[in-house]
């Protein structure tokens, strides 16, 4: 008789692990038991040698569908005779290091026993099984039981019960089993009146929606605004009331079959959009679309849509009965976090939705969409916003240190990082930090996470701007903790972000670190954004910069596009082509401005991309975060002409005068606008290739905003790939969603010791 202890460490709880477990025991006859423990999953397997080695090869070979196994761990043990095979009480009393399972969208399972008449969880709106349903969004505490969630409330009735039991139904031990008899109620709440249920609910939202109303619905992961993305007035309304006038919605298609009908599609596009992450996915509008999409007004300016797919099961029955395309955007105030719970929906969105519709399961961490596209040429995936369906687990190949270190990434497009034993967490996207809610957002997701996970920071890390509020909250932190707090140049957390993620800490040769955003604080105190760096035997170095150039007003100028242009086209013939966007007392008080001499210095690429949006008549002020950038990014991929390259002067090329002015003589010499934008982006990735190349790099990473631009991404892979080696950002966003993970990265190396001697130098203690 042999007996064996596995402990399988990973996403293994909430994901089916267990019952799999005793389903693979019965089959192989043997004996035993398993449990969750917070630090994953524990078995002790009984039986003859052979048998249990049948056990542990099916296990490793085929575990359960949504598990994630990072580690296993199998142990010969002595054990009396065990009678018979159970899943036993799950365990708290040891560390918790457990990662924790994201939500994942509705399985074809529940689907289709949602839309059956004879089903008993027929149009039942949260409908789960150990294959789908929230997690992530509804946990408490570990080791994830019902118990430890927001669904303890909910006592399940006895045919829920007998499924819950039942070793053959796919709802053995699932944790979110409920139904019509005992389950989650919905309520709706119309013309600021208290919610209240009413019998024909979903016919209610349906004539609604088609008399052009707005609709706030309890998500997953928070409140959903929906109208129908076919009314025109409807979504204008939308983005009043909203105070979004510009940026870009979501849309929502009720079958894939309609989605097909209007959009392009690649089948990595298809495969992201319907995997159990259910991801908004961007795709390309077809010429011609069989729906009524009003599609200047979903995506001013661009080219694409983003669609997802109704992840949650009320989703999908609202979708399925409206029948055409949905906007489904976060419901919150432009800049606000995502509203999630029922009290804060009813007084702030009651405004903006004429209905609001709730329900009583608690949300406790909540969470937006994730974002993603992929590349029109090579297929890059790019992650532009990570959340609900991917947060807060960071598969690492390796941790840097187990250490309990906490990091407090940037300011725009904020995330948090906890270090806790071996695993990594990377929190879901918080929002810009400026924002008072957003901050309070961010208190609330890191107090609750921690908490979850019984984490208590030994060293906190901060980005270097001083102004920064998670730097501020940094510091108040580590005061309260009496530990101390480290503050890393945001430029090498982006690197340091790329390099963990390709497993590029211990390259043997230096790598080169192109990193390119909008703005961050640089140790000589200018504002930096078109840096490269160098990173070899686990030391960063900065080897060069775009050219500086004079940054003025402060934020006003990532607002303004014009002012970037007017900036880099001062005292040249080509600043009459601006000249237009400013009022003559504008023209002669910012002239005033430059001509001052003492003004802060930038090197920011992505002010060189709205200067260029500007000179490109894209528009002189914006609404959202790189709107300008977009733009010219949609504008380029409708290039006639994306063959023919035209060189550039090498010897200027870390110029962003020099990128301007080039852009500029194409638009006078009459080359469509399209094609000059292309071009545009063509000449900063020849001026890239130029610094790998003239430096003899073979490894080149990428990180910044910048690297959202698919343009840029599969021009770099065209022009650059057959000579250097390419890393990019794979599980986590470009953007600065990835600046707290790097600091983890940076942290850990720098505290190695290899670096030790040049630590007090690389790090700067409050």
């Amino acid at each position: 008789m042999k007996t064996v202890h596995l402990h399988i460490e990973g996403i293994v709880q909430g994901v089916g692990f267990r019952p799999h477990v005793y389903r693979l025991a019965q089959e192989f006859s043997l004996n035993g038991w398993v449990n969750n423990a917070p630090d994953g999953v524990h078995i002790e397997i009984q039986g003859k040698p052979a048998s249990v080695q049948d056990f542990l090869n099916a296990l490793r070979e085929n575990p359960p569908k949504l598990s994630r196994i990072i580690n296993r761990t199998e142990t010969l043990v002595a054990r009396p005779k065990f009678d018979g095979f159970q899943i036993i009480e799950s365990k708290d009393n040891s560390e918790k290091s457990v990662l924790l399972t994201p939500d994942y969208a509705i399985c074809t399972s529940c689907e289709k026993e949602l839309f059956d008449p004879e089903n008993r969880r027929f149009r039942y709106p949260f409908i789960t099984c150990t294959n789908c349903g929230p997690r992530f969004s509804i946990i408490d505490g570990l080791p994830y039981d019902r118990i430890r969630t927001t669904m303890q409330p909910f006592n399940m009735c006895s045919e829920c019960k007998n499924e819950y039991d039942d070793i053959y139904d796919r709802r053995y031990y699932s944790q979110t089993n409920s139904c019509p008899v005992c389950g989650i109620t919905l309520s709706i709440a119309e013309n600021g009146q208290q919610p209240c249920e009413v019998p024909d609910i979903f016919q209610r939202i349906y004539s609604a929606l088609h008399e052009g109303k707005i609709i706030a619905v309890k998500g997953i992961g928070g409140f959903l605004l929906l109208c129908d993305a076919s009314n025109k007035e409807s979504i204008q309304l939308l983005r009043q009331r909203k105070g979004r006038p510009s940026k870009p919605l979501a849309l929502m298609y009720p079958d894939e079959e309609m989605l097909l009908s209007d959009v392009e599609t690649t089948p990595q596009q298809l495969e992201a959009y319907m995997s159990v992450e259910a991801p908004i996915v961007l795709f390309n509008c077809k010429g011609s679309m069989e729906s009524d999409l009003q599609v200047n007004e979903i995506a001013p300016g661009l080219t694409s849509l983003g669609i997802m797919r109704p992840y949650a099961p009320l989703l999908a029955l609202i979708a399925r009965d409206f029948g055409s395309p949905l906007v489904a955007t976060s419901a919150n105030i432009s800049g606000a976090p995502i509203i999630y719970n029922n009290e804060q929906a009813l007084s702030s969105l009651s405004w903006i939705a004429d209905l609001i519709i709730t329900h009583d399961r608690d949300i406790t961490l909540p969470e937006d969409d994730s974002v993603i596209k992929f590349t029109p040429e090579h297929g890059k995936r790019i992650i532009l916003r990570r959340s609900r369906g991917f947060a807060p687990n960071y598969l690492a190949r390796k941790s840097v240190s187990t250490d309990p270190v906490l990091s407090m990434g940037a300011s725009l497009k904020s995330t948090f990082a906890l270090q806790h034993g071996e695993n990594t967490y990377v929190s879901q996207y918080l929002g810009d930090q400026d924002s008072f809610d957003a901050h309070e957002s961010f208190k609330h997701t890191l107090g609750k996470l921690a908490g979850v996970l019984d984490f208590t920071p030994r060293e906190i890390l901060a980005d270097m701007h001083p102004q920064y509020l998670s730097t501020i909250l940094a510091e108040k932190l580590a005061k309260s903790h009496t530990i101390p707090v480290w503050k890393i140049q945001h430029h090498e957390a982006h690197f340091a972000a790329v390099l963990g993620e390709n497993g590029l800490i211990e390259s043997g040769e230096p790598v080169l670190g192109v990193i390119w955003d909008g703005t961050g604080y640089g140790t000589d105190g200018q504002v930096w954004g078109g840096e490269f760096f160098n990173y070899e035997n686990h030391r960063f170095s900065r080897i060069g910069h775009l050219a500086y150039f004079a940054h003025i007003l402060g934020d006003k100028m990532s607002r303004e596009p014009r002012l970037s242009a007017l900036s880099l086209l001062h005292g040249t013939i080509a600043e009459q082509a601006i000249k237009d966007c400013f009022n003559q007392q504008e023209w002669e008080y910012y002239h005033k401005v430059l001509r001052k001499g003492d003004n802060l210095q930038t090197s920011s690429a992505g002010r060189l991309f709205d200067a260029a949006a500007c000179l490109a008549g894209l528009g002189y002020s914006t609404t959202y975060e790189g709107e300008a950038a977009v733009k010219l990014e949609a504008l380029a991929k409708t290039a006639s002409d994306k063959k023919n390259l035209r060189p550039i002067d090498f010897e200027q090329c870390m110029s962003p005068v020099y990128h301007l002015l080039r852009f500029h003589q194409f638009l006078t010499n009459k080359m469509p606008t399209a094609d000059a934008a292309w071009q545009f982006h063509a000449g900063l990735v020849q001026a890239i290739h130029f610094k790998a190349r003239s430096h003899n790099y073979r490894k080149v990473a990428f990180s910044g905003g910048v690297f959202q631009n698919d343009v840029m991404v599969d021009l770099l892979v065209s022009l650059m790939q057959e000579k250097f080696e390419l890393y990019f950002h794979e599980e986590l966003s470009p953007n600065d969603e990835n600046i707290s993970f790097g600091q983890l990265i940076h942290h850990g190396i720098s505290s190695s010791a290899v670096a030790a001697e040049e630590y007090a130098d690389n790090f700067y203690e409050n």
